[in-house]
Order: C-alpha cells, then sequence, then structure tokens
C-alpha cells in the first residue's frame, strides 16, 4: 500500500548501513532503499577488458525495468581512477563532491551513460545525499543535479527513477521550511522534468490543494520587510513564512519550474478544480505580466489547460482581475505583433478555450478582431512550421462550430493558401493541423468548400493522408473529407474522379480507433445520399452488410452512423435494395433498434422504415411479408413514452401504409394502432394531431371506411379537434375538409 508521508514537513533523518539506506520522517514512516554490494562498488571496470565487462552481474532491484543492462564503460576519469566508486561512497564530503562532479558531467547529455549509472544501483546513494540536512549544501544541490540530468534520460529510465519513489523525496524536500533556495529549486527543475510524463505520480501534488499552494508560495522573494515576486508588490493571498529566497533571478527560476508543474496538472476537470481552489489563476495572471516569455509562455500554457472544457473555471477566469486589469485585457494585449510568437500563440489559445468553454461569445470583439486574425496570421508562410501547425490546430477549434468564424476565418490573411502550403508539410503535426483547419472552415459555407478544393493538389493531399502511417493524420484528412462531402457538387465531380469511397471503406478493415470509425462511417453517410454516383458502387462492394453490422456496435455513435447509412441508402431506392436492407439487417434487429437507448438511433431507423415503406409498390411487397412485424414495431414505439417529434415518424409511416396497402387494410386491422391514432387527433401536441389528420386522409382515401371510422369515435374527436383549432388557420381547413368527407346519411 502507498503510504503519503509528504504533505507534512517532518525532519528528515537518513542512516546509510552496509547494504542500505534508511530515509525515515518524524512521524514514523520510513523509506529504505537498497544498495549494491561494497564489494561490487569497489569492482571498478577496466578500459580495453571486455570479458570483465560481460561478466558483470548487476543488483537485479537497481536495474530499470524492461531497460537492457549497460555495463559501467563510462567517462575517461572513471577509468583513470578505480577509487572513483569509493570516494562516491566516501563519508569525506569534499572526497564525495569530486565523484558527483565528475558524475554529473559525464551523465549530462548521454542517455547511454545515464543508463549505466542507473544500471549500476548507484541512484539510492544519490537520493541518500540529496535527503542528508547534515551533508555540504553544494554536495546535496550537486546530487539533485544528477538526479534531474537522470530525469532527462528515456522513457524507461524514468521508470527506474520512480521505483525509488523519486517524486516524494522531491516534493519533501521542496516544502520543507529548511530547505536552502538553491537547493531547492534543484529539485523543482527535477520535479518539473518527471511530472511531464503521463506515468508520473500526479496525486501527489493534486490530491492535496495545500501541496498546490505550498507551491505557489515558494514562489515568493521575501527581503527588507516586504513581500516581493521579482520585483513586484504581491498580494496578501501569497504570504508565506516559508524560507526566504534572497534573489529576484533565483526567483524567476522557481516560477518558472512551478508553473511548468501544474500544467499537467490540468488534464481532467477535478484537476483543473483543485487548481483554481487553489488560487492558481491569480498566480497565472500575476504571470502573465512579467515581461519575460519564460514565465508568460508556461503561465499562458497552464491557463489554457485549466480553461479547456470547463465552463466553471472559465468563469472564474473570466471575472478575474489583476493590477486592475482583466485576464482577459491581459490577454488581449499579449496577442499583439510585438510580442514573442509562443506568447501570442498562447494567448490566442487562452481566448480560444474561452469561447469553446461558453465564457466568450463568438461576437465578443476578442475573439472576432484579436483572436481569430492572430491565428491566421501565426498560420503564415513566414513563422515556423510548429507555430503555423498549433495555430492552425487552434483556429480549426474556434470556428469548429460556428459558421460565421468561419467565413471571417477563411476570408483572413490568405488562410486557404497557407493551410495548402502547410499541408505539404512533412511533420505529422503540419498536416494535422492543415486537415483539421480545413474540416472546419467547409463545415457549412458552399463557397467556402469550392475555394478549398480549387487549391492546387489539395484533393491528393487528402488521399494521401487517408493512407498516412500516423493515425492522427488519417483521422484529420477524413474530418476534412467529411466536411466536404457535405457538398452535392464535389459529390457528383470530384469525389467521383478520385473514387473517395474506397479509401474510406479500406480504412474500415483491420483495427481502426472508434474515433477513426465514427467519423469514417459519417462520411459514408453522405456518399450514400441519392444524388451520389458513388452509391452504386458502394452497394456492390458489401456496403449493405457492413452497415447492418454496424448497427449492432456498442457505441450509440457508430449504431447511429450504420442506421442513418442505411436510411440514406433506402431513400428512393429499387425494390431489390430495399429487400436486401431488410432480409440483412432483419426484423428483430429493427425491433432493437426502436427501444435503443439513443433517440437519435430510434429516429433514424424510423427513418429507415419511413424510407423503406415510401412507393406503393414496394409498401405493397414488403407489407406481404413482414406486415406483423412492421405493424408491431411502430406500436412499440407509439407505446413508449417518447418525445412528440418520435412519434410523428411512427404516425407518418402508418399514414404511408394506409395509402399504399391496396390489398389489405393491415392498419384497420390492429385495433390497438387505431386507437392511438384517434386519440391523437385530441392530444395537446400539435405534431401528433398533424400526423394524425394525415393518417385519416389516407383512410378516406378508400370507399367504405367511414363507417368503421365513425365507430371508432374519429368523427367525434375531428369536430373536438375542430374547436381546439383557431378558425383562420390553414389546419382549421383541414380538419374541417375531413369532417366533411364523412357521409352523415350513413349514420340512419
Amino acid at each position: 500500500m502507498r503510504v503519503f508521508w509528504i504533505a507534512v514537513f517532518p525532519p528528515l533523518t537518513v542512516r546509510e548501513t552496509r547494504d542500505k539506506i534508511i530515509i525515515r520522517s518524524g512521524c514514523r514512516q520510513t523509506r529504505v532503499l537498497h544498495l549494491p554490494p561494497a564489494s561490487f562498488r569497489r569492482q571498478l571496470p577496466v578500459t580495453g577488458s571486455p570479458t570483465r565487462q560481460r561478466s558483470m552481474q548487476f543488483p537485479a532491484r537497481a536495474a530499470a525495468p524492461h531497460t537492457e543492462m549497460e555495463p559501467f564503460t563510462c567517462f575517461t576519469d572513471v577509468e583513470n581512477s578505480r577509487s572513483y566508486i569509493d570516494e562516491l561512497y566516501s563519508e569525506d564530503d569534499q572526497k564525495c563532491l569530486g565523484a558527483i562532479i565528475h558524475l554529473r558531467n559525464a551523465v549530462i547529455g548521454s542517455n547511454k551513460k545515464k543508463g549505466s549509472i542507473i544500471s549500476q544501483g548507484i541512484v539510492p546513494r544519490l537520493i541518500a545525499l540529496l535527503c542528508n540536512a547534515g551533508k555540504l549544501l553544494q554536495l546535496r544541490i550537486e546530487a539533485g543535479i544528477v538526479l534531474g540530468s537522470l530525469a532527462k534520460g528515456t522513457e524507461s529510465q524514468v521508470h527506474s527513477l520512480m521505483r525509488f519513489n523519486i517524486v516524494e523525496v522531491l516534493i519533501t524536500i521542496i516544502f520543507d521550511p529548511a530547505t536552502d533556495e538553491r537547493l531547492m529549486e534543484t529539485c523543482l527543475g527535477a520535479l518539473q522534468t518527471i511530472v511531464q510524463y503521463p506515468f508520473a505520480p500526479l496525486d501527489l501534488l493534486y490530491s492535496d490543494i495545500n501541496n498546490i499552494k505550498r507551491l505557489i508560495r515558494k514562489c515568493l522573494v521575501v527581503w527588507g520587510g516586504k513581500e516581493r515576486a521579482a520585483n513586484q508588490q504581491l498580494t496578501p493571498i501569497y504570504a508565506s513564512h516559508f524560507a526566504e529566497i534572497a534573489s529576484p533571478g533565483s526567483s524567476f527560476a522557481c516560477q518558472t519550474y512551478v508553473v511548468n508543474i501544474f500544467v499537467p496538472l490540468c488534464h481532467s476537470s477535478h484537476q483543473q478544480k483543485n487548481l483554481c481552489q487553489a488560487d492558481v489563476i491569480p498566480f497565472l495572471a500575476r504571470l502573465m505580466t512579467f515581461d519575460k516569455t519564460a514565465l508568460q509562455v508556461p503561465a499562458l500554457k497552464c491557463l489554457a489547460a485549466m480553461c479547456f472544457t470547463n465552463k466553471s473555471v472559465s468563469n472564474i477566469v473570466h471575472a478575474t482581475y489583476h493590477a486592475g486589469q482583466s485576464i482577459l485585457d491581459i490577454l488581449t494585449v499579449l496577442l499583439s505583433r510585438t510580442r514573442d510568437v509562443q506568447v501570442q500563440l498562447s494567448a490566442s489559445r487562452c481566448l480560444t478555450y474561452l469561447h469553446r468553454a461558453g465564457s466568450l461569445p463568438a461576437e465578443d470583439y476578442r475573439i472576432v478582431y484579436k483572436t481569430l486574425p492572430c491565428l491566421a496570421r501565426l498560420c503564415s508562410d513566414e513563422f515556423e512550421e510548429d507555430t503555423r501547425a498549433t495555430a492552425a490546430e487552434t483556429l480549426a477549434y474556434l470556428a469548429e462550430i460556428d459558421s460565421e468564424l468561419q467565413r471571417l476565418a477563411a476570408i483572413s490573411n490568405h488562410l486557404i493558401a497557407s493551410l495548402a502550403n502547410l499541408v505539404k508539410c512533412p511533420s505529422v503535426l503540419s498536416r494535422q493541423g492543415a486537415f483539421r483547419c480545413f474540416a472546419s472552415l467547409a463545415a457549412n459555407d458552399e463557397e467556402i468548400r469550392k475555394r478549398i478544393i480549387e487549391m492546387d493538389g489539395l484533393m491528393e493531399e487528402v488521399l494521401s493522408g487517408l493512407k498516412d502511417c500516423c493515425p492522427e493524420v488519417r483521422l484529420s484528412a477524413v474530418r476534412c473529407l467529411h466536411s466536404l462531402s457535405r457538398s452535392v457538387q464535389l459529390l457528383r465531380t470530384t469525389f467521383q474522379d478520385h473514387s473517395v469511397w474506397r479509401p474510406l471503406m479500406d480504412l474500415l478493415s483491420g483495427d481502426p480507433s472508434l474515433e477513426l470509425q465514427t467519423v469514417v462511417t459519417s462520411t459514408i453517410c453522405n456518399l450514400l445520399l441519392e444524388f451520389s454516383p458513388a452509391k452504386e458502387p458502394m452497394l456492390e462492394s458489401g456496403a449493405v452488410e457492413m452497415l447492418c453490422e454496424l448497427t449492432k456496435h456498442p457505441d450509440p455513435a457508430l449504431r447511429l452512423n450504420g442506421s442513418w447509412a442505411l436510411m440514406n441508402m433506402a431513400f428512393q431506392a429499387e425494390q431489390h435494395v430495399k429487400t436486401k436492407i431488410i432480409n440483412t439487417l432483419g426484423t428483430d434487429r429493427i425491433f432493437q433498434l426502436l427501444g435503443d437507448r439513443d433517440e437519435r438511433v430510434i429516429m433514424k431507423t424510423l427513418g429507415l422504415l419511413r424510407n423503406l415503406l415510401s412507393n406503393t409498390l414496394h409498401i405493397e411487397t414488403i407489407m406481404s411479408e413482414h406486415s406483423s412485424e412492421v405493424l408491431r414495431a411502430v406500436s412499440l414505439v407509439l407505446d413508449d413514452p417518447h418525445p412528440p417529434e418520435v412519434k410523428e415518424q411512427a404516425i407518418i409511416i402508418i399514414g404511408n401504409i394506409t395509402a399504399g396497402a391496396r390489398d389489405e387494410d393491415y392498419v384497420l386491422q390492429d385495433e390497438k394502432i387505431v386507437k392511438k391514432i384517434r386519440d391523437f387527433l385530441v392530444a395537446n401536441d400539435n405534431k401528433l394531431q398533424m400526423g394524425a389528420i394525415f393518417v385519416v386522409r389516407n383512410l378516406l382515401d378508400k370507399s367504405g371506411r367511414q363507417h368503421i371510422l365513425r365507430q371508432w369515435g374519429f368523427l367525434e374527436n375531428l369536430e373536438q379537434l375542430l374547436h381546439m383549432t383557431p378558425q383562420h388557420s390553414q389546419f382549421y381547413e383541414e380538419i374541417r375538409d375531413e369532417i366533411l368527407r364523412f357521409d352523415y346519411s350513413e349514420d340512419h
């Protein structure tokens, strides 16, 4: 069981024995770090002796998991001095310091040498030196520097450090009020490196809000009896009893490390809330006002991460002021061309996330006249490729759901031409960002789609993106196609010329991600529209079977797309296509879809039935074989507590059946459905009333049914509905016409 002993500040006692180091806190909680045997530490490898190096046996508990053991062939200094390892374990601080300095110079910049150090079990000794307050300060600092360098190694090497609870050790030293400023900054730097890894134990920080507050307090510079942070007056909220930090320059380093530590703590809404409750937002606002890019950029990244898809945090940011200026105004100032490019980009992301979270409307001048033009400008060729890629990705997110922002972006700073150049860049981020931005721009406007597709070689780039080895690029390319597929003209021309449906169908083979399947099948829905030339070849290539199988998927979005695509396929289709759909899907599956938890799936399944039963000849053919199943499915929808929009679709299907069935009165034979239609005439919803009138009109088209309907009470309900309806409405005239069609003479 993991014990969290870092939330308090007990004094540390370090005791080193022959084979282990014991670190004990004041609350009787202990960590034991095992050392390699003394004989191993003294047996130094000799250059040019491969036999000895290969025969070395390293202690298993000090080895990195899944990492190949590397012999200790390090550095010229070690090879020339057999006493090197002994000095590292020496009780003489000066000798130990010299050994660590040699170690530091060797491991910096060399992952191979980092692996050798970890393999030999030297990490526990470094941790012991770092934790031992009785050792020379410089010795502890050098030990922290080496550990920080090891944390910049490979992922497997960092995994090895985790085995020694390195994060707990670093946090304990950082939170210790007696820790010297330079040692604290060294530990903060190492912690900043480690927390960037997804497997870092971040819960040690964000699980306790006080830990976050302590990190903020560590950014204080206190001297002369006045609280200062890098020469700026602080608000009283940051008052602290912690260690004095002597120089303003050091404070910049502390603040940079701390804000970079906060960035990976913002991934979930719970983490975002914790940071907000720990007063991180005022802290970030203060850092954003410093004219130091090294502070502003991480502060902006942290603020953006806190606001991402979190409306409550975004609202707090919207209402927060610093030094008489709102955070929104501070962000707007940072969009200026005179600012560092990364500052402009990061500030744009903050405002973008504030807008998408719902705290800033799309019409706000900060979005329309500041953020959007800034992002469009940063996409141009004059900037670095990674800047352009990030700007394109951010702009795609900004304009994704607003057609007016899409229109403005498309005419800003030659954006479409800039994106056409960006999509040809080799990097994954560039292609992904460009495709996503094209997808957002083309989501709603036909003219924008035309301008995009007219860019030289763009369709070839999109098709190439569908086959890219990177999943993110493939997904973005499909998103681009999805937006373009909303154009009738492009479906009939460009999509047909390039047989776009083939690579799309290929993407569904293998084991694609859920998100990729969703976007691909959404695009296929458009390709199966009645006017699309791709419809016929897709039918011949097994589209019906694929889509029917999709309706069984556990994900509701894929079930929706499957039923939606089948609905499009059945629209004005030939009899053999409709028959194939019914036989492949099966009536049992139709019942299951009509009982789906997702209302959208029910609507599309009803739309499928409506399209299947839309032609007189087809209705008679289908009902002659499946009448009981169809009527049972419709009755199921009418009985369930669905909203009027859903029941209206079921009523229209009944109306189609009454109009198209020539040989038999399928509807009148079902007493339950007839009563439902009668009751809907006087329902409190206009959609249900109009649907019921549609059924009655089709029933009365055939002679001899007036008497039956009168017996069921339809005439009385029609007259009641007439009294409920305003006299000057069109619906009133329709009701009166149906009443007049009854033959009153049959009453006598």
